[in-house]
Order: structure tokens, then C-alpha cells, then sequence
């Protein structure tokens, strides 16, 4: 067992693989800046979740519970802090969720997609450089596939024409992972992950929208009128697969290797492996809500793929594991917390 760095440890999933991990006999350092791109107050009532009382500390704070959880607020693009985290805890294991999430938030604020994915995930990269690590994991997306029309979409495929600069900034932490793993024997797993949901959610991504226009009786955009589908893929799902990997660097050999050139790289789909078109989900989502939906049907929204579907092979063959929550039981999970915790 080792001490492990999860970044952005007050996000959807990072709060949620904290609770995972923090179940083994690693150690488990969290950081998150607490930006405000969406409510502060619910990436604070996730860190409550964790044991942490006090998130705008810079001090490593022990969580109240669980004694093998610290976390303390402080950003990737903060390299000095970094530096000064690695020289003092040693990680074994970096896990890389910080970023500047969202698609159409990159139409209108471009600049935080470059600061935190590219220059952040950049200051990652140095530190573990220069103090070694077992294993990177970082958060890639699906959205680097783009307008891919080959299904499912594999880690071989063609990748070059990101329709999004949060795609865009997501390609360039592979290439960027790919060379530093090259020059440095960094051992370095981009996860794609495909269009995550469950308990805790980003208010940003289209199941909460959703849910919040149903409860205040607004209509709910469905853009490219409805004919889109997700690969949905259920939180527990992707720790659990997270989880499994971390002890698991690339090595030579290794057949999952996206590129058979460099042992020390590997990049891997997480998705459910079952596109659901976007009227189903809503229609689940009403059920499990309890209410319907007034449905607002809108053109293809910029940045948007009509289709996403993972070819989760290599994940299984590695790990065993293959992600294989089914919708309805998933989003029961959501509207139970949501109406919860905003007390529908």
C-alpha cells in the first residue's frame, strides 16, 4: 500500500473515489482549488461527506472520518505548493482529476480550459518528473473522439479533430502524458470516461439541468431534437474501475497498450458499453422524479457529438471489471439524492 494524490478530490468523482479508496490500506491526500464554476457550497457538503470540516484550509487536514484521508485547498497551478506536497508526503500514486470541466462553458471561457487542463496538467507532469512516481492516472474524456463515426469508439481510433477546446485540452494531456512517460519512464493511464451520473452530480451536465427544469416547471432543451445518445455511465462504475487500476501501471507486454512503442503509456475507454438515446434517459428520469417534463426541442448545440459508445474490452481484459450499471437503476440513485438534497 502507498500514499496516494487525488486532485480535484472535492469534484463529482473525485469525492466519490475518495470513499472507494479510502476503504483500502493506501493513504489518501486530497486537493481541490474550490473554484466557483459551479455552487462552492456543494463541493463543500462533499468534503462534509469525507470528513472535512474545514475545506478552505491550505494545511493538510485530517478527515473526522477517516483516518487514512487528508485534504487541503490548493491548485495544480500552483506548482511551489505541489513541489512542497510531493517533498513532504512522497505519493506513490497521482490521480489526476482536476480540470476545468464542461463543453459549452469552453464556447464562452476559453481561458480556464488552457490555464487549468493544459498548463495545470503540465505542472502534474514536472512533479512527478521530478519526484518519481509509481503510477499517473489521469482524467481524459470521450469528447476527444469527436466526430468519429466508427462505433465503438477504441483507443486506437483517430483522434485529431477535437470539435471543442475542452476536447482539445483534453488531447493535448495525452500527448503531453505520451511524452513525458517517454522521456521520463513516467508510468502514465489516460481514462476516458463517457458521460458520467449519479448521486452528487455537476449541476452543469444535462441530468441535473434537467431535473432542476422539471421541478420549477421550466421546459428542458433537448438539443438535435432528441436524436442523441450516451454511453451513461454510472459513478460507481468508474471508481470502481479507478480503483482497480491504480496498482496496475502500463509495463512492456502489457496488450492494452494504446501504443505498443511505449511501455510506460496506456490509454483506456470507461463507459458502460450501451448507448441509451437521450429521450429514454429523460423519460426515466421522469419516472424516477415523479414528475414530467416540459421538452423544449432545439438544433445540435456546438460542440456536441451525436453518439457516444466505448469499446471497454481492453478495461475488462485488464481489470476484470466492465462497467455494467443499468440506466434505470443509476438515475433512481440520482433523484433519490437530489431530492434529498434539495428537499423536492
Amino acid at each position: 500500500m502507498g500514499n496516494i494524490l487525488i486532485t480535484g478530490a472535492a469534484g463529482f468523482i473525485g469525492m466519490h473515489l475518495v470513499k472507494k479508496i479510502v476503504q483500502t490500506e493506501h493513504t489518501l491526500y486530497g486537493i481541490d482549488n474550490l473554484n466557483d464554476y459551479y455552487d462552492v457550497n456543494l463541493k463543500k457538503g462533499r468534503l462534509k461527506e469525507l470528513g472535512i470540516g474545514d475545506p478552505d484550509s491550505k494545511i493538510m487536514l485530517k478527515s473526522d472520518l477517516y483516518s487514512n484521508f487528508f485534504f487541503s485547498k490548493t491548485d495544480i497551478l500552483d506548482r511551489s505548493s505541489l513541489i512542497d506536497l510531493f517533498q513532504t508526503y512522497k505519493f506513490d500514486y497521482v490521480i489526476n482529476l482536476a480540470a476545468q470541466a464542461g463543453v459549452r462553458y469552453s464556447l464562452i471561457n476559453p481561458d480556464t480550459y488552457v490555464q487549468s487542463n493544459v498548463v495545470g496538467f503540465y505542472n502534474i507532469l514536472e512533479v512527478c518528473r521530478k519526484y518519481p512516481v509509481k503510477h499517473l492516472l489521469y482524467a481524459s474524456s470521450s469528447s476527444v473522439y469527436g466526430l468519429n463515426e466508427k462505433i465503438p469508439f477504441k483507443t486506437t481510433d483517430y483522434t485529431d479533430h477535437p470539435i471543442s477546446l475542452y476536447a482539445a485540452s483534453k488531447k493535448s494531456n495525452e500527448v503531453m502524458a505520451y511524452t513525458y512517460s517517454h522521456l521520463f519512464a513516467i508510468p502514465c493511464t489516460g481514462l476516458r470516461f463517457f458521460t458520467v451520473y449519479g448521486p452528487w452530480y455537476r449541476p452543469d451536465m444535462a441530468m441535473f439541468l434537467f431535473a432542476d427544469a422539471i421541478f420549477e416547471g421550466r421546459p428542458i432543451k433537448v438539443f438535435n431534437n432528441g436524436q442523441l445518445k450516451r454511453d451513461f455511465t454510472y459513478i460507481d462504475d468508474i471508481v470502481t474501475a479507478i480503483e482497480k487500476l491504480v496498482a496496475q501501471p502500463p509495463f512492456d507486454g502489457d496488450e492494452t497498450l494504446n501504443n505498443p512503442s511505449n511501455p510506460y503509456y496506456r490509454l483506456l475507454n470507461i463507459g458502460n458499453n450501451s448507448p441509451v438515446e437521450l429521450l429514454t434517459m429523460i423519460e426515466v428520469l421522469e419516472e424516477k422524479l415523479g414528475k414530467k417534463a416540459i421538452k423544449e426541442f432545439l438544433p445540435m448545440q456546438p460542440g456536441d457529438v451525436e453518439v457516444t459508445y466505448a469499446d471497454v474490452a481492453p478495461l475488462q481484459k485488464l481489470t476484470g471489471f466492465k462497467p455494467a450499471t443499468v440506466l434505470e437503476k443509476g438515475i433512481e440513485q440520482f433523484a433519490t439524492w437530489y431530492k434529498n438534497y434539495y428537499k423536492k
